[in-house]
């Protein structure tokens, strides 16, 4: 079964069942969200009573949870220790962020692996391998580390990196990738050659570590590094390739999560792109559509 969805809000009002809704709305079977703002520390207890009526709804649509995902906050970055207490807060916020997910019973939790910030590489490496070596298995929860574009000084551009950070562990069970298109992309891996990466990643890696795919147009060439988000076909990767992606059985029973930008910054394109990806093929109209839908 295509498992295809979004991301969605989680708001403290309605916490994951409201996430469920919005996307059901956009008629996507999976989804993913933050558990609260990316970029700060504020968050709210986890209702027990709107998980409950989530997973309710849950089972009467058919909707398989274990395929949702919760994105860690930005402001986690394992890579640099040149602060000591700011490496001691990024452990345990990303500690307190797997405990909210065990309490909303989700099972992946998606993970940038930091930024060295002049340390280089290698010891960044370290430092991620260090930081999920204090935290895996305290939890039922398995971190993917998520593929990155390589803007600034970024770690996991490649492969091999992320491999070297995956062999310093030593919960390996609770430890995968979540590959993103346009990152992957702006990395300089060519997202037309699909099964030809599948092939190298399944020889570096192991394709049974992927867990979640971000599927992502990009508004950059091949390797530029710059990490920007565009709509479904209407970047440099395409329609028909990223449709390709989507439906290619290797990962069949891995959700596909769209992360692309509101139209506007105002109007999310979820339930537009995902109906074009069901129907395989693509509308050129699609954001002047979206526009008039909403006004």
């Amino acid at each position: 079964m295509l498992l295809l969805g979004c991301h969605v809000g989680f708001k403290k009002d309605t916490q994951l069942l409201g996430s469920l809704k919005e996307a059901l709305s956009y008629h996507a079977n999976t989804f993913m969200f933050y558990t609260g703002a990316p970029q700060n520390t504020s968050r709210y207890p986890i209702q027990d009573g709107l998980t409950l009526e989530a997973l309710t709804l849950m089972k009467q649509e058919k909707f398989d949870y274990s395929k949702v995902v919760v994105h860690a906050p930005y402001i986690i970055n394992l890579a640099n220790d040149k602060d000591p207490d700011k490496y001691k807060f990024s452990v345990s916020f990303l500690q307190e962020e797997l405990e909210r997910c065990e309490l909303l019973g989700i099972r992946y939790l998606v993970l940038h692996p930091g930024s060295h910030v002049g340390l280089g590489v290698d010891t960044a490496i370290s430092n991620i391998a260090k930081g999920l070596n204090m935290i895996l298995g305290t939890h039922p929860v398995t971190i993917l580390l998520e593929t990155m574009a390589g803007k600034g000084t970024e770690v996991g551009t490649t492969l091999e990196e992320l491999k070297r950070i995956m062999d310093l562990v030593d919960d390996k069970e609770h430890l995968g990738v979540c590959l993103d298109t346009c990152h992957l992309n702006d990395s300089g891996y060519d997202m037309s050659k699909f099964d030809s990466f599948l092939d190298q990643f399944d020889k570096i890696i192991g394709i049974e570590k992927i867990g979640c795919v971000h599927v992502n147009d990009s508004k950059n060439p091949l390797g530029t590094h710059k990490d920007r988000h565009e709509n479904i076909g209407f970047g440099t990767i395409g329609f028909d390739t990223l449709v390709s992606i989507i439906y290619n059985k290797r990962l069949e029973n891995v959700p596909k999560i769209l992360e692309t930008p509101y139209v506007d910054r105002t109007y999310p394109p979820y339930k537009y792109e995902i109906e074009m990806i069901r129907n395989k093929k693509f509308d050129p109209n699609l954001i002047d559509k979206i526009k008039e839908q909403v006004l």
